[in-house]
């Protein structure tokens, strides 16, 4: 998909199954390189039902309100990862220091966390080329101890592969153990973000490190912590600390520090990645986004985004002040997501891979009956935790939808009232006022069609430019759109009237030209002589104006 989260499995549906709810469809958008779907089957594709879905609206309505629901997951994820992350790698000083309080772990936490937001502005890529190997010692460390742990506890933990044990667990917990489900499941939170940020790295790449050497890593740490659980019981709270030898302590304390600063980084990226794409589908208000690499893509930063999220975080840690409150709203946000992708997966299998029925609602009952179990275990912490986030994300959720709905409205009330094209040439080439040398730029979301706001410029203003041109920025459902194909040029009317079209197609994980790099190059667009182009503005009329441009 070469982008990944929610946002690319719905933009797959938009893109191959015409599932959108906004009307700016072109067929020219479909010879994008990017729209071209590598993993589409030769089967016979569900054409019947794709079209009756395709006019329904209320499905489309559906399944944006659960893609919208899941992204709201995801903000949620960037809110309640840095404090869970940090204060957890700062607990095991409360082992070693015993006279230190946890009001001050919670104080350093906080401080760690204001530092953290505080550099995002500058870019991470000044100090990314720490990531990698504070990581690759991190895993390393923790597999080591985890050996180490299962040798010197207890070696025989292996069988604790067999699902006998689970059988077991449960009947002798009960529903003791059935509550206990929503925080195993924190033992694999994280995994449902992994594609959310792929500017830095791609899906394959991902794919291969995490099953050849994290998921290895972190299955012998896991082991280790059952043997030494399995000997101290007394050691369950803090029973990763507790296992460290002596010797090792310090050292993987500082790791464990870096490592939780290095996971919060990723999940912040992902949430201003997030929040790009919310952007180009329509669902938030514009806020900067500030592109801090141009030669990789996606790497973006936020700057309203990420002030929010560092309020939230500190209030997050100052107001639950525990591990055990925060992994209960964790735990809850962490499977709402996993359920989300899981349900967009199964109707991209049918309607994008066009494969069967029966192999789409067989990966549906798999997956979800194991989700929808923790889920059920998770719903019981809302009142210790869990409310947290469903009350942030009902909030985020109402903006979002607010914001598409009214967008929506607003786009369909100038479709409705385009200005006649019949109008226009009943004025003659002039307009009816005085043009005068220059570019005008009218910026408009409609593909087709002159706005109304046009006809309010000719009755109010007593001149134009020589030449009009209507600019659309228009979002096309696919990851990044090249240079090349950016932009789509048409004539308005006889040559004479000298109006023309520019539709501006971006990615939903593209970051627009800013300012005056944007004006330079729709003219550069306009004024190409290249013989694909249906029109060429004249030079001189470039020069008369030394590159002004009316906004």
């Amino acid at each position: 998909m070469s982008a990944g989260g929610t946002f690319a499995l719905y933009s797959l549906l938009c893109r191959h199954a015409k599932f959108s709810l906004l009307p700016n469809y072109q067929a020219v958008d479909e010879e994008l390189s990017k729209y071209q779907n590598p993993c589409q089957s030769t089967a016979i594709a569900p054409s019947q039902l794709k079209r009756y879905l395709d006019k329904n609206k209320n499905f489309r309505t559906i399944l944006l309100v659960v893609v919208l629901y899941g992204a709201c997951m995801v903000m949620c994820i960037g809110i309640l990862n840095p404090p869970i992350s940090v204060l957890s790698s700062l607990d095991g000083l409360q082992l070693r220091v015993e006279q230190l309080s946890h009001r001050t772990v919670v104080g350093v936490a906080c401080a760690v966390l204001v530092g953290q937001f505080a550099l995002q502005h500058r870019g991470t890529y000044r100090v990314a080329f720490i990531f990698p190997p504070v990581v690759l010692v991190w895993l390393l460390s923790i597999a080591g101890i985890g050996v180490y742990n299962v040798i010197h506890w207890n070696p025989r933990i292996y069988r604790a592969f067999s699902p006998h044990y689970i059988y077991l667990y449960f009947q002798q917990t009960g529903k003791e153990g059935w509550l206990s489900l929503g925080n195993v499941f924190l033992a694999i939170t994280g995994t449902e973000v992994m594609f959310a940020d792929l500017g830095n790295f791609t899906a394959a790449s991902l794919r291969v490190a995490f099953i050849c050497f994290v998921y290895p890593c972190l299955v012998l740490q896991y082991l280790g912590q059952a043997a030494f659980i399995s000997k101290n019981f007394y050691a369950v709270p803090a029973s990763f600390y507790a296992s460290i030898p002596e010797l090792m302590f310090w050292p993987v304390f500082i790791m464990a520090s870096l490592a939780a600063i290095v996971a919060s980084q990723s999940v912040i990226s992902g949430a201003f990645s997030i929040v790009k794409q919310c952007q180009a589908l329509g669902c938030l208000p514009r806020v900067k986004v500030v592109r801090k690499l141009r030669w990789i893509h996606g790497h973006v930063y936020v700057p309203e985004i990420n002030w929010i999220l560092m309020v939230s975080s500190l209030a997050v840690t100052f107001g639950f002040r525990s591990t055990t409150l925060i992994g209960n709203a964790y735990g809850l946000v962490s499977i709402i997501v996993t359920l989300v992708n899981t349900w967009l997966i199964t109707l991209v299998i049918i309607f994008v891979w066009n494969q069967s029925w029966n192999l789409a609602l067989l990966f549906l009952l798999f997956f979800g009956s194991i989700e929808f179990v923790y889920l059920s275990s998770s719903l019981m912490k809302i009142a210790k935790g869990g409310w947290v986030p469903a009350m942030v994300s009902m909030i985020l959720f109402s903006i979002m939808y607010v914001w598409h709905y009214g967008g929506r409205l607003r786009y369909m009330y100038d479709v409705q009232n385009k200005v006649s094209m019949k109008w226009i040439l009943s004025l003659g080439p002039s307009l009816g006022i005085v043009r005068i040398p220059g570019i005008g730029i009218i910026f408009s979301e409609l593909v087709n069609g002159i706005p109304p706001m046009f006809s309010l410029f000719i009755s109010n203003l007593p001149a134009f430019y020589h030449i009009a041109v209507f600019v659309c920025v228009k979002y096309v459902p696919v990851p990044y759109v090249s240079d090349r194909e950016r932009y789509l040029i048409g004539r308005i009317g006889p040559k004479k009237y000298r109006m023309y079209r520019c539709i501006v197609r971006y990615g939903y994980k593209d970051v627009p030209a800013q300012d005056e790099d944007f004006e330079d190059n729709i003219v550069t667009s306009v004024n190409c002589r290249s013989p694909s182009v249906v029109l060429n503005i004249p030079q001189i009329c470039l020069i008369e104006v030394g590159m002004n441009y009316y906004l």
